[in-house]
């Protein structure tokens, strides 16, 4: 379910011939499209120089080979652990969720909660970052014995340690992306999606048993599949595209690259998928192992 037009001009075409259709009032439809267009230009925000996406996207040339969460199954998941890991299995960058404690200190940690990788409990927005440091964040992890010692790192911790290794850093910032990107326009910023992740889990599993519910998130996720691949990207002013593997084909990564946008998949957890990549379609992935083949880690 990839519905993206032909640029702009077929978004504001399909809006004005709705508008009319409905209104049945030329004016209005006029004046909604015009209204819309000049919305966009207003308000999108500039992509990153061309030069600085393709030092983050491509940084020598080639495919990216990026750690998810660092490499949450070769290592705990966002640590320094898993950063250094990623290194040495031979990444190109690590993926890193970015959150916040309740006392504003900026540390790394995918859910909102800690039960899933700590031993401790409780939301995020509820804990300091003192209580969280406390934590720890290798517990659950399948090689839990060989990361003894690990912390809930920083921000500024994981930005060093990835810049020791020379790693490139993808960080998803979960609510703040704006801020970032408002406060340093360098930011190569992507926008992240998978298709029918509204109405289903990252599995397939529907996320309502209700029926009408169901099918009415699936009419969410057609419209907002449109939105995106038809004006959010300029509104937002994105370099790449973050798909879900299953939705990547030459064409999808062609497509953009016309555009001057790269398409980045994830999460590419075989070999056969990375040599894919690599070799055919010449596109960046973000995988949950570099030496050997794991199930996703959602």
């Amino acid at each position: 379910m990839l519905c993206y037009g032909e640029g702009l001009l077929s978004s504001l075409t399909a809006l004005l011939v709705a508008v009319l259709a409905l209104s049945r009032s030329p004016a209005l439809a006029c004046l909604l499209t015009a209204g819309l267009y000049l919305a966009l230009h207003l308000f999108s925000l500039e992509p990153a120089a061309p030069q600085s996406a393709q030092r983050v996207l491509r940084p020598r040339g080639a495919a990216a080979r990026i750690a998810h969460r660092g490499g949450a199954h070769d290592a705990p998941e966002n640590t320094l652990a898993a950063i250094r890991q990623a290194a040495e299995n031979g990444a190109t960058g690590v993926e890193l969720d970015l959150e916040f404690t309740a006392d504003g200190v900026p540390i790394l940690m995918h859910d909102e909660t800690v039960e899933r990788t700590t031993d401790g409990s409780g939301r995020l927005c509820d804990l300091t970052f003192d209580e969280i440091r406390r934590l720890n964040p290798s517990v659950k992890h399948r090689l839990w014995s060989k990361f003894q010692g690990e912390k809930v790192p920083t921000l500024r911790e994981a930005v060093v340690e990835s810049m020791h290794h020379n790693l490139i850093i993808y960080f998803d910032v979960k609510g703040h992306a704006n801020q970032m990107r408002q406060a340093d326009t360098n930011v190569v910023t992507a926008l992240t999606h998978r298709p029918w992740h509204l109405s289903h889990f990252g599995d397939g599993t529907p996320r309502f048993n209700s029926s009408w519910k169901l099918y009415l998130y699936m009419m969410m996720d057609v419209i907002l599949d449109w939105s995106i691949h038809s004006f959010l990207w300029r509104l937002c002013g994105v370099s790449a595209f973050l798909m879900q593997k299953n939705f990547v084909s030459q064409e999808y990564v062609r497509h953009w690259s016309s555009k001057g946008i790269q398409v980045v998949a994830w999460t590419v957890n075989t070999f056969a998928e990375k040599s894919y990549y690599e070799s055919v379609l010449e596109s960046s992935y973000i995988t949950d192992s570099l030496v050997e083949d794991c199930d996703p880690h959602y």
